[in-house]
């Protein structure tokens, strides 16, 4: 038979079919055999030429989408409402074939099981509804950002911290060499002769032979290039403060390592512009990897796996990466214009405090989008006064942790996007994960390399205000960088209260650690040896 016949059939003169009564009251119609449960066969007939007339086309089924519209479909509860169906299927077989074509439901179509054609109903229900559904309006940020969570938009990007497990992975693998070198020199893994290292770990002897930041290996220092007397230095396998122990008459190149340095002349024309004078200059740097013992480098790697992770994960590896290693390099430089001269200093601290200054900004970026903003300034500020604290301790240089803070503010308002509040007011919403892989959201400009000019085009107000806020805070870290720099190697001028800022009024730890050598040799080796013991004393 034609394909149109088959899906629109005619009434047979004969129909109904057996078991159907025509009289009034009778049994309910029945399409489908009370045995087989199939449905009957029907007998092809030529429509009259009206009929044909008005036909579809026979390429229409039942199956296109416009035959069945998705409210036509039903889902029988009861019997009852089985029995009214099958009624009317028998009456729309007795109509014309376009009215049934547009009324026929889905449970009717041919060689489909009543159970499936039901639950295809609900599926292509369900289908409709993903497929036709009104994009959602997003939800406000507000009130969503709790304590311990970073808010910047963009925050919640799953990169992965590259240069958090790489500098961690460093330094543990720097910190196992410092004890191993510890081991092979001195005879134990920890310095427990003259007297135990409270951070479990090596000498300070060790550290500055492994480049820790020692000034009298960076540069000219009072008292030493200008003495007029031969000074012994203790050697990094030294475990006594014994004066006349051999391991207590090294030259100063002997204990700072990498090459030794230029040694001071000793005798009577000895300046202190002597020249060429020491320039160890990588002690700026490869202290960040250095640390004093187990429990110095457990807190910190412990703070870079949190919060360093988590705040390289939400605005880059490069950007984290600068904030990282200029905070601890400007802690470094810092400290070496104001610490002690006598003490050295290891330690990630300086460049784990930019990363504190960057969850500040991150507070503030974010203050109207978090459920309780001041609750978390509060705990922050109090982090920090504590950390601040604990670096008045003796042993402890607290500079580097003020200036890697400072640095970690000034360079956080350069390298961070703007906050979210001001984003959102001049239309800047591209989080950090596209500026990072080079994509750009649709209507953002383009990227200032690319085309320097277009970058600028259409900008408001309040975009240029930040942007010079910004140009601000570099040029002023910069300058100050450069200023102490200058003041390290050439000028060497200090403050007289600077150092109670490293430092409490008590017991004379303000004055512990200073190289301040008279000319008199006894009065000179009881100050270095004064010096040494405190530096043994404490581990750094």
């Amino acid at each position: 038979m034609a394909a149109n016949d088959y899906y629109n059939p005619k009434p047979d003169p004969t129909f109904p079919p057996t078991g159907y009564s025509s009289g009034g009251g009778g049994q309910a119609p029945s399409i489908y055999s009370s045995h087989s449960g199939a449905p009957p066969s029907y007998t092809s007939q030529q429509p009259n030429a009206a009929a044909g007339a008005q036909r579809p086309s026979p390429f229409e089924t039942p199956f296109d989408d416009h035959v069945y519209p998705a409210s036509t479909h039903q889902t029988p509860s009861s019997s009852q409402h089985e029995l009214s169906q099958q009624d009317s299927d028998y009456h729309r077989l007795s109509r014309p074939s376009e009215e049934m074509a547009y009324n026929h439901p889905a449970d009717d179509i041919p060689l489909q099981p009543q159970g499936q054609g039901r639950t295809n109903s609900v599926k292509d229900t369900e289908m409709q509804d993903h497929v036709y559904e009104a994009p959602q309006r997003k939800k406000s940020r507000k009130g969503r950002v709790r304590f311990g969570e970073l808010g910047m938009l963009g925050s919640d990007s799953k990169r992965i911290p590259f240069v958090v497990y790489l500098f961690t992975l460093i330094q543990v693998a720097v910190f196992i060499g410092e004890i191993v070198k510890n081991a092979t020199t001195t005879g134990s893994p920890i310095m427990t002769q003259p007297s135990f290292n409270p951070m479990i770990g090596p000498s300070p002897y060790i550290l500055i032979n492994m480049g820790a930041r020692f000034v009298p290996c960076m540069h000219n220092t009072k008292g030493v290039q200008d003495s007029k007397i031969v000074i012994h230095w203790p050697c990094p396998n030294t475990t006594t403060l014994d004066p006349l122990s051999p391991s207590q008459h090294c030259t100063l190149s002997e204990l700072c390592g990498f090459g030794g340095v230029p040694e001071p002349f000793y005798n009577g024309t000895a300046t202190i512009d002597q020249k060429p004078e020491p320039n160890q200059w990588f002690r700026f740097i490869v202290p960040i990897f250095l640390h004093a013992g187990l429990i110095h480098i457990g807190f910190n790697m412990l703070l870079q796996l949190t919060i360093g992770r988590d705040m390289e994960k939400s605005i880059g590896s490069i950007r984290f990466f600068l904030v990282y290693i200029s905070s601890g390099i400007f802690g470094f430089v810092m400290g070496g214009n104001f610490a002690a001269t006598g003490i050295s200093s290891t330690g990630a601290s300086g460049a784990l405090f930019g990363v504190i200054a960057l969850t500040l900004l991150d507070l503030l970026y974010s203050w109207k989008d978090r459920v309780s903003p001041v609750k978390d300034l509060m705990l922050i500020i109090l982090d920090i006064v504590i950390s601040f604290v604990l670096g008045l301790l003796p042993g402890l240089d607290n500079f580097s942790h003020i200036g890697g803070f400072l640095m970690g503010l000034a360079l956080g308002i350069c390298v961070l996007h703007s906050p979210n509040s001001l984003r959102r007011r001049i239309g800047e919403d591209t989080p950090y994960a596209h500026v990072n892989n080079g994509f750009l959201t649709q209507g953002a400009p383009p990227s200032f390399f690319k085309n320097p000019i277009g970058f600028f085009k259409g900008r408001k107000p309040a975009w240029w205000a930040w942007w010079l806020l910004r140009a601000g805070a570099l040029v002023l870290v910069t300058v100050v960088f450069i200023l102490l720099l200058n003041n390290f190697y050439i000028y060497r001028n200090t403050c007289s209260w600077c150092k109670y800022l490293s430092c409490l009024p008590v017991n004379n730890w303000c004055e512990t650690g200073n190289l301040q050598i008279t000319a008199n040799q006894t009065a000179k080796r009881d100050v270095l040896l004064t010096t040494f013991e405190h530096m043994a004393r404490f581990g750094v």
